[in-house]
């Protein structure tokens, strides 16, 4: 039918029809990640619904999936009460507290047996959205608990959220509250950071703070382009369902539409809590999103109103904290260390510390506009994170703590270790030590190339190559594959055997392949999977060596910044020198293209627990060599999960997406169809 001749009733008949279309595949694709048609399909469906909203204006509904970014920009948010307050959570950081919880809990209910419903506590800001009739009317933030801010329009940006709950499998209530947690993955707080920094604005501190000033723009649109994600946790009024546990709630909510935390578990008693604390304490790095702890909740929704609430949180949960990430500490000095490509990292020697459970007395400053963006001096106080199992840096400053006596930093004109004068190009925030035989940058150009993920060679440690390379006995990676038995008798804490172990495990690192070796040659931008990718171009490091820049940007995920490097590597006469020495003494991998097109090209597969015949690494080589993907996390796109002895959670991921699991022996037989 020509669109001039739509009538009124067949437009509005047709945009239900697209509503509901669209509804379904954003819930496949935000909440299942299943998506079952592509983008340009999704995208002809959604400007066909904005053409007939603009014809007929009068058409348009709150909860068209055409005013996700709908509303112009506000001056300032209204507020909104909360029928039932969003009380705050009392506080535990030792078992012994969890077990008091515990102790409380059935004191309150005269012998009653309570159960614990377990969940990660997610680090965002937690919201409420109002549905009635099945169709958001309204959502807020926490605020004080009692009344928080209307930020209706930028939830609607949040596309995991449903603008109408599905009723496929239970019908929508006549009114219900439901509460989540906003946050922002590590990925995208990364991402925005690199942003916010190359246009010279203010960093966010963390994901919470990122997620909390993205949900509270006066204008949707820079919502929407923060790409932010909720988990919900629970409900405020309900009326037209009944519910008897919270459990039952968290499996109810995503069959409205609404994502709830995969990691979840009911816990028959507080023990279980514990183990569970345990357990989410060990994957908790893998994660895609912050948490600063698990949250017990007692299930029966009859034993929470019979134990109620004590001030502002309620008797029937509790919080189980982490360690903190984010401490506070002094700067006693700056220093700076001079890195392997020859870059100069300041680094701040702080007040010993801890930081996430980790002891630390050492922060990265990155560089010297780091230090004056912050205002960073010796003597501050300032506030320290660690994430993962990285060097901590420094946030921020707490200038308030300034007495006057603190000293500002200057960035040395010579290299802190060989003297050379350091060399800054136009537009780069990096300064560099230009001196190849600097002895610092030789330290760690060695380590990188003797590295497990580059030559391995096994026992060559930190402290013996500073010992070889402070004695003279190394003065280029080269110079390793010359050493004998008697070299290593002469440093401290070798005998005969060691020795001897020494010198059999860099026999064995000359029997190597191409891309470990050109990844442990530290070709500056070429990491891991890169010179995966070269091998796949090139066949020998001759080939790649004469390489042009227009030739190597052919490559799809090789840009100029990454062509212009290789090109300046090969071309400098001191590293073919090294090259070709490295082949006289020995170095060999096969002079063949890798192959990408092997029986496993397409799969997926993801690691648990220990293996008796590979380490994760000789696994995840045998799976690329044979063209497959190995991933650090369970979706549900992986093909395999293999489990070895003791795996962790990702076993109980896998079971709840349906991914096939697979032990040892059976993954022996994949690969070597």
């Amino acid at each position: 039918m020509k669109e001039r001749d739509i009538t009124k009733q067949e437009a509005k008949k047709e945009i239900e029809k697209l509503r509901k279309e669209i509804h379904y595949h954003d819930y496949r694709y935000y909440v299942l990640n299943e998506p079952v048609i592509s983008d340009a399909e999704y995208d002809k469906l959604m400007r066909r619904l904005q053409e007939l909203e603009e014809k007929f204006p009068d058409l348009v509904t709150p909860d068209s999936p055409t005013q996700r970014v709908g509303a112009p920009p506000r001056e300032e948010f209204g507020t909104v009460r909360h029928a039932i307050p969003m009380l705050s959570l009392s506080n535990a950081f030792e078992e012994n507290e969890v077990y008091e919880f515990d102790r409380r809990v059935k004191k309150g209910l005269n012998g009653g047996k309570p159960e614990y419903v377990a969940e990660p506590k997610i680090d965002g800001l937690a919201i409420e959205i109002v549905y009635e009739k099945g169709v958001m009317i309204v959502g807020s933030t926490r605020g004080d608990g009692e009344v928080g801010e209307d930020v209706t329009e930028n939830i609607k940006t949040i596309r995991s959220i449903p603008l109408r709950l599905r009723e496929e499998e239970i019908k929508a209530p006549d009114l219900i509250e439901v509460r989540g947690e906003v946050y922002m993955s590590k990925e995208e707080f990364r991402k925005l950071n690199q942003e916010r920094e190359r246009k010279g604005e203010p960093l966010f501190a963390n994901p919470r703070n990122a997620a909390a000033g993205s949900l509270r723009q006066l204008d949707p649109k820079v919502t929407a382009s923060r790409h932010l994600k909720v988990f919900f946790y629970g409900v405020g009024r309900v009326e037209g369902i009944k519910f008897n546990t919270h459990w039952e709630i968290l499996r109810t909510l995503p069959k409205w539409g609404f994502m709830v935390n995969p990691n979840i578990q009911l816990c028959p008693d507080i023990e279980d809590c514990i183990r569970y604390f345990n357990r989410i304490s060990e994957i908790r790095e893998e994660l895609d999103y912050e948490i600063d702890g698990v949250v017990f909740k007692v299930n029966q929704l009859e034993y929470q109103r019979r134990l109620g609430e004590i001030s502002r949180s309620p008797r029937w949960a509790l919080a189980y904290k982490f360690p903190p990430v984010q401490v506070t500490t002094r700067i006693v000095d700056i220093k700076v260390q001079v890195g392997r490509t020859g870059a100069l990292t300041p680094v701040a020697i702080l007040d010993p510390v801890e930081v996430g459970g980790v002891k630390v007395s050492r922060a990265t400053l990155h560089n010297q506009d780091e230090i004056e963006r912050k205002d960073v001096r010796i003597g501050d106080t300032v506030l320290v994170q660690r994430a993962g199992d990285v060097i901590p840096e420094v946030v921020k400053v707490i200038k308030e703590r300034r007495t006057g006596n603190e000293v500002k930093f200057k960035f040395p004109s010579r290299c802190p270790v060989c003297g050379t004068k350091i060399s800054q190009p136009p537009g780069e925030v990096v300064a560099r030590c230009p001196n190849i035989s600097c002895p610092a940058r030789l330290k760690e150009s060695i380590k990188h190339f003797a590295s497990k993920q580059a030559l391995d060679i096994e026992g060559l440690g930190d402290k013996i190559v500073e010992a070889l390379v402070d004695r003279g006995m190394v003065k280029s990676i080269s110079d390793l594959y010359r050493l004998k038995k008697e070299d290593f008798l002469k440093l401290e804490g070798f005998a005969e055997k060691s020795a001897q172990n020494m010198i059999d495990a860099l026999e064995r690192s000359k029997k190597t392949s191409l891309d470990r070796l050109l990844y442990g040659l530290g070709i500056r931008h070429v990491g891991q999977h890169l010179a995966r990718v070269l091998t796949e171009h090139y066949p020998d490091i001759e080939s790649l060596s004469k390489a042009s820049v227009d030739e190597l940007m052919q490559i799809p995920e090789i840009g100029p910044e990454v062509a212009t490097s290789i090109k300046d590597f090969f071309s400098r006469e001191e590293n073919l020198k090294v090259i070709s020495e490295l082949e006289k003494l020995g170095v060999r991998y096969p002079r063949e293209k890798r192959q990408v097109e092997g029986k496993l090209k397409g799969l997926t597969f993801v690691f648990t627990g220990e293996m008796d015949n590979f380490t994760r690494e000789e696994a995840k080589r045998l799976v690329e060599e044979k063209g497959g993907r190995v991933a650090s996390s369970v979706s549900r796109k992986t093909s395999f999960v293999v489990a070895g002895k003791n795996p962790g959670s990702k076993l109980d991921k896998a079971r709840g997406y349906g991914v096939k699991i697979i032990g040892e022996k059976e993954f022996i037989k994949l690969i070597q169809q």
